[in-house]
């Protein structure tokens, strides 16, 4: 009981900081200003996560969690690799909108302040939930003919640029519609990019 009642103080300390540090950024939030928003103690805040970089790690692979598990639904699914595209470009567009924090932190923390992130998220090793699962994607589409063999960085890129930065325009309020109106176009886009040419 008491080990769930502490996970569970985890995840609401792990949700505060996801909105504190995507509003207000990641430096200019303290442990005590999280703790005030908590409506705890730092020194109790610090029983939960030993420093500030120690928790934005754990941040970053909970939403590489997050992200993972939703695409490794979809690639489950026994539909072709166009329909998966639609699929992981509606979800994190909407995933961008009703939880835009953990978007946000994405775009603005982890890969903005990298220097955060060097000891022990080296590489891909704290975002490897939500990389494999999209490898995993590639790999499928390649096998079934239906995406060309190309080099993972290239397609990956490719794929995280499209989303990224419609997501990175919606932040910014330059979208002249809601963001689940470019669903299909981008959707197309990247297939179209990605495709065989077979």
């Amino acid at each position: 009981m008491a080990k769930e009642v502490k996970e569970r103080r985890k995840h609401q300390i792990m949700e505060a900081a996801l909105k504190l540090f995507s509003k207000e950024g990641f430096f200019e939030v303290t442990m005590a200003d999280l703790a005030k928003e908590l409506g705890m103690s730092v020194g109790n805040l610090y029983n939960y996560f030993t420093s500030k970089e120690a928790l934005a790690k754990e941040l970053i692979l909970y939403i590489s969690k997050i992200l993972g598990e939703e695409i490794r639904r979809i690639n489950l699914l026994s539909i072709s690799a166009k329909e998966k595209i639609y699929k992981i470009v509606d979800f994190y567009f909407h995933t961008a909108k009703e939880r835009p924090e953990l978007i946000e932190y994405f775009l603005r923390i982890y890969l903005a302040h990298r220097e955060v992130f060097k000891h022990g998220c080296e590489g891909m090793i704290c975002v490897g939930p939500f990389v494999t699962e999209i490898m995993i994607f590639f790999e499928e589409g390649v096998r079934s003919g239906e995406l060309r063999d190309q080099d993972f960085f290239s397609a990956f890129g490719l794929f995280m640029g499209y989303l990224g930065g419609m997501v990175f325009l919606m932040g910014e309020r330059m979208l002249p519609n809601e963001i689940e109106y470019y669903i299909e176009d981008i959707a197309q886009n990247i297939y179209r990019a990605l495709k065989s040419e077979a």
